[in-house]
C-alpha cells in the first residue's frame, strides 16, 4: 500500500486507521506530513503515546470516525485507508487535490485494492491492484 500511494517528502498524507502507529510512522520516516485517524479511543491512545516515545510527535493523530475524513485539513495529496471498505466513501474523493492519490481496499470478505487518482474537480482515475483481506472499515467511534 504504501507503495503504491508514492508518498514523497513534505506531502500531506492522511492515513484512516491509525492502529499501532506503523503506517503513520513509515510515511513520517519517509518526510510526509501525516495526519492520521483512529475510531477505537484505546488504539488511538495508545498510538498517540507510543509514537510520541518514539520520536514521531509531528503526526497529527484524530480520534473521529475516518469515513468523514478532514475535511478542515483538506485537500490532501495522498489518502490511504488501511482497512476494507464496502464501498469508496465520497468524501475522501472529494478531500484529494488534483493529481491526488487515494489507496484503499473496497470488497465485503475479500477486497480489492484500488488506486485512484483524483484528475480534475469530477474526474478520477481507477486502478485496481489485487485481492486482499483487510480488517471491517467501521462507521463511527468507539
Amino acid at each position: 500500500m504504501t507503495e503504491l500511494l508514492e508518498a514523497r517528502k513534505r506531502d500531506k498524507v492522511l492515513e484512516i486507521g491509525t492502529g499501532s502507529g506503523y503506517q503513520a510512522a513509515i510515511l513520517a520516516m519517509l518526510g510526509a506530513r501525516v495526519f492520521s485517524i483512529e475510531r477505537q479511543k484505546e488504539l488511538y491512545e495508545a498510538a498517540k503515546i507510543l509514537l510520541e516515545q518514539l520520536g514521531f510527535s509531528r503526526i497529527r493523530l484524530f480520534f473521529r470516525d475516518g469515513y468523514k475524513g478532514l475535511p478542515e485539513f483538506a485537500p490532501f495529496d495522498r489518502i490511504i485507508v488501511t482497512a476494507g471498505a464496502p464501498y469508496i466513501p465520497e468524501p475522501l474523493k472529494q478531500q484529494l487535490k488534483i493529481g491526488g492519490i487515494l489507496v484503499i481496499p473496497v470488497g465485503e470478505d475479500v477486497q480489492t485494492m484500488f488506486r485512484i487518482t483524483r484528475r480534475s474537480e469530477t474526474e478520477f482515475e481507477e486502478e485496481k491492484k489485487g485481492s486482499f483481506r483487510f480488517v471491517p472499515f467501521l462507521g463511527g467511534t468507539k
